[in-house]
C-alpha cells in the first residue's frame, strides 16, 4: 500500500439515473480548476459508448444480464486506470462519473484508490422528487448521444425502463467506514460523513447551493467613466456622459428583458458601478469582493506611465499578466480566491442576475461560468457598454452579447475598437 497523499484527493459519484450525478460532477471540475487545482472527470458512459457504441437499450443494464454487467465492470476498470495514472501523473482531483449504486461496486472503487494512498470520498445525490427526475431525463438524457435520433417519448420510455433496473439493486450510501457527502433533494438537506480533507471540505457550500433553475445571468462592466476617458487604472471617478448614457440604456435593457418579474443588481463598492445600475436599482447588493483589481502603486496610472517609470513592472505584467501582482496589490488569481463567495452564491441564485462590475473581476467569473481555463481570462472579450447574458443549463451556459451603446473598448485595458457585431449565440463550452 502507498502512503496516503494528501495532495491528491479522487471523488466518485453515486446514485440512480437522472439524479444529476454528471452535471454535479462537471460543476466539482469546474470549480476546482476555476481555483487552480488540476481537476478531471471520468465518465464511464463515455468509456461504454466509445468501447461498446452509443444504443444499448435498457435491458442492457439489468442486473441479471450478465453480460451487460460484466462489460460494465469492464468500463468502470478501465476509467479507475486512467484516473489513477492521472491522480499518480499531474493530477491533483479527479472525479470517477458512475453510478456505484451498491456497497460491492464502492468497496472495490474504494480498495483501488486505498492501494494508491489517495483520499477518496463520494458523492451521492438522493432525489425522490417525481418533478425533478422527469425535468432531468427531458432537459439532459434527451441530448444524450444514446439516445441521438431517437423519438423523445420513446427515448423516456427506454430511459426509465433503465432506472427501475438501477433501482432494483440501488444500496445507498451508508457505510461508517467510507468518506461521503449526501446531497439531498438538490441541496435541500447536505450529510457530510468523515470528511477529512480541505478539498471536499471546501466543495460543501457549492454542492447545497447548486441546481438547474433556469435563469439569465447578465454580466456588464460599469458605463465608461472618466479615468476610462483619461486612459487611467482603477481609481473610483465617477460615469463619464457616454457611462450616464449606458445606465439609462442599461435600465432599459433590463425592463425590457424581465417586465414586472424580479431581479437581483449585484455590483462593487465602487461608484462607478452603483451609479451605472442606478437605473435600475437605489439599493444593489454591493460586494468588495467585485471590486476591480487592486493596481496598488500603479493606481490611477496610465499604462504608458507605469511603462516611463516602472519598466520592469510593465515587462513584468507583460510576461505573465495572470499572475503578476501589482505592488501593494493583486494579482488575476488573487481576484480569483476572493471572487470564491461570490460565485458560491451566484450558484444559489434562482432570480434573474446582473452583475455590474469591473473588466478583470467579470473575466473571472465569465471563466468560472463557461468552464474556461482560468489562465485564459486575462485575453477574454469584456467590451464596456456591452451586456453579456449567460444562461445555465446542463451542460454550461448559453451566451449571447448585446452591445447597448457607443463602444469603447474591445480585447485589451485601453484602446479603441471597432464595434462588435450583432448578438450572437455561442452555446456552452
Amino acid at each position: 500500500m502507498h502512503r496516503k497523499d494528501t495532495s491528491k484527493v479522487a471523488f466518485a459519484m453515486v446514485g440512480l439515473p437522472a439524479r444529476g450525478k454528471t452535471y454535479i460532477a462537471r460543476k466539482v471540475v469546474c470549480y476546482l480548476s476555476w481555483l487552480g487545482h488540476q481537476t478531471r472527470a471520468f465518465n464511464v458512459g463515455s468509456y461504454r459508448r466509445a468501447q461498446l457504441g452509443s444504443h444499448q437499450a435498457h435491458d442492457f443494464f439489468d442486473p441479471e444480464n450478465e453480460v451487460g454487467r460484466a462489460a460494465l465492470l469492464q468500463m468502470a476498470v478501465s476509467a479507475l486506470d486512467d484516473m489513477t495514472q492521472y491522480l499518480e501523473g499531474s493530477g491533483e482531483v479527479a472525479v470517477f462519473d458512475a453510478t456505484n449504486s451498491t456497497r460491492a461496486r464502492r468497496r472495490l472503487v474504494a480498495e483501488r484508490f486505498r492501494e494508491h494512498g489517495i483520499p477518496l470520498v463520494f458523492i451521492e445525490s438522493v432525489c425522490d422528487d417525481p418533478h425533478v427526475i422527469e425535468s432531468n431525463i427531458r432537459s439532459t438524457k434527451l441530448r444524450s448521444p444514446d439516445y441521438a435520433g431517437r423519438d423523445p417519448e420513446e427515448a423516456v420510455a427506454d430511459f426509465k425502463a433503465r432506472i427501475a433496473h438501477y433501482e432494483r439493486a440501488y444500496e445507498p450510501v451508508d457505510e461508517p467506514d467510507l468518506s461521503y457527502i449526501k446531497i439531498v433533494d438538490v441541496g435541500k438537506r447536505l450529510v457530510l460523513n468523515g470528511i477529512h480533507e480541505y478539498l471536499p471540505a471546501r466543495l460543501a457550500p457549492l454542492l447545497l447551493s447548486m441546481h438547474l433553475t433556469g435563469r439569465p445571468i447578465w454580466l456588464t462592466r460599469h458605463g465608461e467613466s472618466e479615468y476610462n476617458v483619461a486612459g487611467r487604472i482603477g481609481g473610483d471617478s465617477p460615469l463619464s456622459p457616454r457611462g450616464r448614457a449606458f445606465s439609462e440604456a442599461l435600465g432599459h435593457f433590463v425592463r425590457d428583458k424581465i417586465g414586472s418579474g424580479g431581479l437581483d443588481v449585484w455590483t462593487s463598492m465602487l461608484r462607478r458601478t452603483i451609479a451605472t445600475a442606478s437605473s435600475i436599482t437605489d439599493r444593489p447588493r454591493t460586494w468588495r469582493a467585485l471590486d476591480e483589481v487592486d493596481a496598488g502603486i500603479c493606481d490611477g496610472l496610465t499604462y504608458a506611465q507605469i511603462r516611463e517609470h516602472l519598466p520592469d513592472e510593465f515587462t513584468a505584467r507583460s510576461a505573465d499578466k495572470f499572475r503578476y501582482r501589482y505592488p501593494r496589490g493583486e494579482s488575476y488569481e488573487d481576484v480569483i480566491q476572493r471572487l470564491d463567495p461570490v460565485v458560491i452564491e451566484l450558484e444559489r441564485q434562482r432570480k434573474p442576475l446582473l452583475v455590474v462590475a469591473h473588466q478583470a473581476v467579470l473575466r473571472a467569473l465569465y471563466a468560472y461560468l463557461m468552464n474556461a481555463p482560468p489562465e485564459t481570462c486575462t485575453s477574454l472579450q469584456m467590451p464596456l457598454h456591452t451586456v453579456i447574458e449567460l444562461t445555465p443549463n446542463a451542460y454550461g451556459c448559453d451566451e449571447r452579447r448585446f452591445p447597448l451603446g457607443p463602444f469603447v473598448d474591445g480585447s485589451g485595458d485601453l484602446g479603441s475598437s471597432p464595434p462588435p457585431g450583432p448578438p450572437r449565440s455561442t452555446g456552452s463550452r
